[in-house]
């Protein structure tokens, strides 16, 4: 028997005690045989760096970071793999060894994934829009721009944020960035959530004349019960009204990959949260 001590990792952010991802790397490493250990860990405001600091000097291996301290692991990490320094925004640490760190973001890949591999809907040529200008944002935004949509407009309460979010991505692609009341006369094919919202009453004021029959509303959060953006979908009687269960697994499969150099087969871990109410 190996009684060397199971690799640690953790999910870290705040609120965390909802988080399914302990669920989700426990059925990765089951399937793939890795010996590793993957617990929660809250870190309110103001917090993030003694926490994080206390869990890689104890021996941790990595980190998912979720919000609200993505931009905050950004600033913290040594070194950064290029989309991460594209998003300027890290959802994922890994160890290196003597204090330093290395910083990734793969939730731009795990939605990516799971819109055109789970949902079957692909990004070249349509129209998306991002609500929203914050580190999620900030993480989805180039890999959506590689598919080549046929323009990606980020809104945000504060237009400015917007705006220099559009700028930095602009070489990337078709982007700009605006204002809630500039949506009006523009439609689109895809709505992605990045809010925090917390009723429906906070999402974001996303005109009628916005969104087409078919249009898909995807929201990054995600819970066996509505979310406030998917019940605002469904009271206007969108057809297309999905959670972020799948983008959840698809990124953690890319960090599962990115620490471990094994990528886990997604498909059963779907199905199992598809009891859940994924959609």
């Amino acid at each position: 028997m190996d009684d060397t001590p199971a690799d640690r990792y953790a999910v870290i952010g705040f609120p965390v005690a909802h988080s399914y991802s302990p669920v989700i790397h426990a059925q990765f490493a089951a399937q793939t045989g890795e010996r590793l250990v993957y617990e929660r860990l809250e870190a309110v405001p103001g917090e993030f760096a003694r926490r994080m600091e206390e869990f890689f000097s104890g021996g941790g291996c990595g980190l998912n970071v979720t919000r609200p301290h993505k931009l905050e692991a950004f600033r913290a990490a040594h070194e950064l793999t290029p989309r991460a320094r594209l998003a300027r925004a890290v959802n994922t640490l890994s160890s290196l060894g003597k204090g330093r760190l290395q910083g990734d973001n793969t939730d731009g890949a795990g939605l990516v994934t799971d819109l055109q591999r789970n949902e079957g809907t692909f990004i070249a040529g349509r129209r998306l829009l991002v609500l929203g200008a914050g580190g999620a944002a900030r993480g989805i935004a180039g890999p959506l721009l590689v598919e080549r949509p046929a323009e990606l407009v980020i809104a945000n309460r504060n237009p400015q944020t917007a705006i220099q979010l559009a700028a930095h991505f602009a070489e990337h692609g078709v982007v700009r960035g605006c204002g809630y009341d500039e949506l009006a006369g523009a439609s689109f094919d895809m709505v992605i959530n990045t809010t925090a919202a917390s009723v429906p009453e906070d999402v974001p004021p996303v005109p009628m004349s916005s969104l087409r029959e078919n249009t898909l509303c995807y929201d990054l959060a995600y819970g066996q019960n509505p979310t406030p953006f998917s019940q605002w979908a469904s009271e206007r009687r969108m057809k297309r009204v999905r959670k972020g269960w799948g983008m959840l697994v698809e990124q953690a499969a890319e960090s599962f990959f990115v620490w471990r150099g094994v990528r886990p087969d997604t498909g059963p871990v779907l199905e199992k949260l598809d009891a859940w109410n994924r959609g």
